[in-house]
């Protein structure tokens, strides 16, 4: 069993920075993906940002060039730095991450959410 811990949202003015973290702890014998989504009031959820083992990045076009995805496998965590926030980043934010657990079995997990809100 894999568990995701989130922090690092709150309340923001707009041009603000945010950073957000995910920690994975359990069962864990390899990290594939590790992905940020958000989900706003009355929206779809959606992907913001993705990164593989392999170091490949993407980001929804909304957010390229002001949020940076990263990991740290040594802690199995993976962060989300956000800049220039604006009021439409406002939503709860999910990680997701997926692997194989010690027994090889495939996993996939997500975090609690964390609220962020983008408000002057």
């Amino acid at each position: 069993q894999v568990q995701l811990v989130e922090s690092g949202g709150g309340l923001v003015q707009p041009g603000g920075s945010l950073r957000l973290s995910c920690a994975a702890s359990g069962s864990i014998l390899s990290i594939n993906t590790m992905d940020w989504y958000r989900q706003a009031p009355g929206k779809q959820r959606e992907l913001v940002a993705g990164i593989s083992s392999g170091g490949r990045i993407n980001y929804a076009d909304s957010v390229k060039g002001r949020f940076t995805i990263s990991r740290d496998d040594a802690k199995n965590t993976v962060y989300l730095q956000m800049n220039s926030l604006k009021p439409e980043d406002t939503a709860v934010y999910y990680c997701n991450v997926q692997g194989f657990s010690d027994w090889d079995i495939p996993f996939g997990s997500w975090g609690q959410g964390t609220q962020v809100t983008v408000s002057s």
